[in-house]
């Protein structure tokens, strides 16, 4: 008997009664740890390296996140039978309203309002809307298209850099990767929606921070690594650029001696942003709509490009 193992997620009543609906009488489906993997044809959660290398049964790797850069390993490359599926846009909706609930806090310094109510007092001070100001994502995948309607209905201008060509309806301007820093030199809020690749890797350093303005606030909600640490800091702690918030970290947890706990215009979070109910919901149902496809041997939705890296 086929079997598929389902992992990393705790599933309810009916969310297990819809996956054995899904995988029909042709699969056997696994909500506990297997003694072993024999037999096992599909994983969803993560594999291991040493499972890749030794589960010759495998065929289908599923991840419940959107980025795949963690599950991109030699191991993987080896097992080009294996086909490797994620997520995709699954957060895409808590992600931009992460974006747009740190846009405020930094615009509008929530935690000075937050002081003054535990000390009690009065402090009332002039603001900056978000309307009429510039964010430029630095990527424009789903959930990047995502928040560019969440920034145009509050009447933000919105520009974009990717690396494939052509002009995108939902931005205002698309700029090609070596434009990169006249979009920044542009925007008032910088937000990294980019996946994590061997392309975007450092692809913002010590001369992109320093394209930025002086005003400009930086949100990276994605992959830390996409930033390079040093020159981030550097920026933040001389004020070449206004403030950050930070879900997405070099080193995860964040070091509890790292300086950017302590910074007082940086927001940290422990990479939470995309962590919700719904983002739970559309990871299993992007799940469940491939498990029949699986089974019938067709092609499989939100494949994974390895070479690429998303």
């Amino acid at each position: 008997m086929r079997r598929v193992l389902i992992r990393g997620l705790r599933f309810d009543e009916a969310e297990r009664a819809s996956a054995i609906a899904a995988a029909g009488p042709e699969l056997e489906v696994l909500f506990d740890e297997p003694a072993s993997l024999d037999g096992v044809v599909a994983i969803a959660g993560r594999a291991t390296d040493e499972e890749l290398e030794t589960a010759s049964d495998l065929r289908w790797v599923h991840l419940w996140s959107a980025g795949a850069d963690g599950a991109l390993t030699p191991a993987l490359d080896a097992r080009p039978d294996v086909t490797l599926t994620a997520s995709l846009g699954n957060g895409a909706v808590p992600l931009a309203e992460y974006a747009v609930l740190m846009m405020l806090l930094l615009s509008r310094g929530g935690w000075y309002w937050a002081d003054a109510q535990r000390e009690h007092r009065w402090d009332p001070r002039l603001r900056v809307e978000l309307s009429g100001q510039t964010v430029g994502l630095v990527g424009l995948g789903r959930s990047g298209r995502h928040l560019a309607q969440v920034a145009r209905a509050l009447g933000m201008r919105v520009l974009a850099t990717r690396r494939t060509p052509g002009g995108d309806d939902s931005v205002d301007a698309v700029y090609p990767p070596d434009r990169l820093a006249e979009m920044l030199a542009e925007c008032d809020f910088v937000v990294v929606t980019a996946p994590l690749t061997p392309d975007s890797r450092g692809m913002l350093g010590e001369a992109e921070f320093r394209a930025m303005k002086p005003t400009a606030f930086y949100i990276n909600y994605s992959r830390g690594a996409v930033a390079d640490e040093a020159a981030l800091t550097s920026a933040l702690v001389e004020g070449r650029i206004a403030g950050a918030a930070l879900d997405a970290h070099h080193v995860e947890p964040l070091p509890a001696d790292s300086i950017l706990w302590d910074l007082p215009n940086v927001i940290v979070t422990p990479h939470n942003a995309s962590t919700s109910t719904g983002s739970r919901a559309r990871a299993i149902e992007s799940f469940l709509a491939n498990l029949p496809r699986f089974v019938r041997g067709g092609e499989l939705a939100d494949t994974v490009d390895r070479h690429a890296g998303y």
